[in-house]
């Protein structure tokens, strides 16, 4: 996996990158969160372990500003501590949308089942992801199924997803296909209807 390693001291970052690596990891480091938001930016990993306290931006705002962030794919993020988080520190943590926690100095094997659950958790969000992402449509009425088994038009399945109200229109193939047939079939009507068209009968 890709991983996003934070932190600002440069020893511990370094042995951080090498435990990463050799577990079999890309390790893209950073000395603090806000380097390390614009690396994510770049890189877009699926895992952040972080470092809480640091000068340049704290892991705990990197978590926020991630969270804030709207991704297709779920970001895993590791929080490392210098001690155990307290009960207040772990509720703070689990608000900023923190997934996990480290203890420094980071055992190796502690690491490498973190990052295990990590593996799993994030195979299994970003396939509930993908089948969200699928949108049922009945072949003839073309109407939507919603998450309640709900049948539904189109237009109202889109707004409560996404707010969005849709103005109607005509594709160019469905005008040729369907509108022009019909002006031509209202057109003849109109005219056998006409006086004249009855005179001359």
């Amino acid at each position: 996996m890709k991983i996003l390693a934070v932190e600002d001291d440069s020893a511990t970052r370094a042995i951080l990158r090498r435990q990463l690596s050799g577990l079999g990891h890309e390790v893209i480091p950073a000395a603090g969160g806000r380097e390390a938001w614009g690396l994510w930016q770049t890189h877009r990993p699926p895992v952040v372990v972080s470092d809480w306290r640091m000068p340049q931006g704290d892991g705990l705002e990197l978590c926020r500003r991630l969270r804030r962030h709207r991704v297709d794919d779920y970001v895993y993020f590791i929080l490392v501590t210098a001690s155990g988080p307290s009960v207040r520190n772990r509720r703070a943590a689990a608000a900023a949308g923190v997934d996990d926690f480290l203890t420094k100095p980071v055992d190796v094997s502690e690491l490498w089942m973190r990052l295990r659950v990590a593996e799993r958790i994030l195979k299994y969000t970003n396939r509930v992801l993908r089948l969200e992402e699928l949108m049922p449509m009945c072949s003839y009425c073309k109407k939507v199924r919603d998450d309640r088994n709900y049948w539904q038009q189109i237009e109202s399945y889109l707004n409560e997803r996404t707010g969005a109200e849709v103005s109607h229109s005509v594709c160019p193939d469905c005008y040729t296909r369907v509108v022009v047939p019909e002006l031509e079939r209202i057109r003849s009507r109109a005219a056998r209807a006409a006086p004249g068209a009855r005179r001359q009968r």
